[in-house]
Formats: structure tokens, sequence, C-alpha cells
């Protein structure tokens, strides 16, 4: 599978699309429980590490990406909106430890939207930025390529929950 990233510059937006070989319920809760997010959302050889998540409107995950050489980056998402197993909306931003935001990158509204399709789910994210140059300064930071890159891993995870909800 491939991830699809498109630039939408006069609107603002990145388009992401990404089919997975899973059912759209496990996706979701790939996306959305910290024990299994953390099992693929950063690039390898980063890994996520959950400090705090509270799944639900005005609530927060305040997580950090931690490099080889034991740097923290940390990150918040604000979730905005929830429809459970449909979609899910919220502001990202690269922050302090106690969740302040800074000023590192351009923060960006995420929408989340889980399409079942057969045996497969297609996930459809749209990020909004406040400018256009923040689009091109995300992706310089390397966001498509890190992007795809926890996709394979999303794979990987999904894989071998199939497995394991196949041998039970």
């Amino acid at each position: 599978m491939k991830t699809e990233i498109k630039k939408d510059l006069a609107n603002k937006k990145l388009h992401v699309i990404r089919r997975f070989k899973a059912p759209a319920t496990m996706v979701w809760r790939a996306w959305t429980e910290p024990q299994l997010l953390e099992q693929w959302w950063a690039p390898k050889p980063y890994l996520a590490i959950t400090k705090s998540m509270d799944f639900r409107e005005g609530g927060l995950w305040l997580y950090y990406m931690l490099s080889p050489e034991g740097e923290k980056h940390w990150c918040r998402l604000d979730y905005l909106s929830i429809v459970l197993h449909d979609y899910y909306t919220g502001k990202d931003a690269f922050c302090a430890e106690d969740g302040t935001p800074n000023t590192i990158a351009p923060s960006m509204h995420w929408k989340n939207k889980f399409l079942s399709e057969n045996e497969e789910t297609k996930v459809v994210v749209e990020i909004t930025f406040e400018k256009e140059e923040d689009i091109e300064k995300i992706i310089e930071m390397g966001f498509n390529e890190g992007f795809t890159m926890a996709h394979g891993n999303l794979d990987e995870l999904l894989e071998r929950l199939m497995t394991q909800s196949i041998s039970q």
C-alpha cells in the first residue's frame, strides 16, 4: 500500500490517503489508543512515548518522539471533535514537556476519516495550515517521509493484530 500526499496550497491543506488491510474498527483503535499509537506513530528508529492521553472532545494527547540519541521532541494533539469509528479532528503542535505549545514548527488542524472498503480501511487525512509557508516548512522538516514510514509501521502492527485475532 502506498501513502498518497498531495499539497493544496490554494486552500492551505495537505491531503493524505492511505489504505490498510484491516477492518476499520481495528484501524480506528490503532489511531486512538495510546498503547497501539506508540507502536507505529513515530518513524523508525524514533519511538513515540505517551505521557498522557484523554481521547474525548476537549481532551489531549501529550507525547514525545524519542530519537536514537535520547532527544525528546514533545508534541500535543488537542481533540476538537470525535464521531466514534468515523472521524476525529484535532489541533497538533510541538510543545514543551508541560504541553505549552512552541513555535518550532507550525501547528496543524487534522481531520482523520476512517472509511470501510470491503476488507480494507481507507484513511483520509486533511491537514489545514494557517499559511502556505507552513506547509512548505512541515515538508522540509520531513513530514512526507516520516508519515509514510509511520504508515509502514502501522501496516506491521495491523498484520500482528490480525494474526492475533485469528489465532484466538
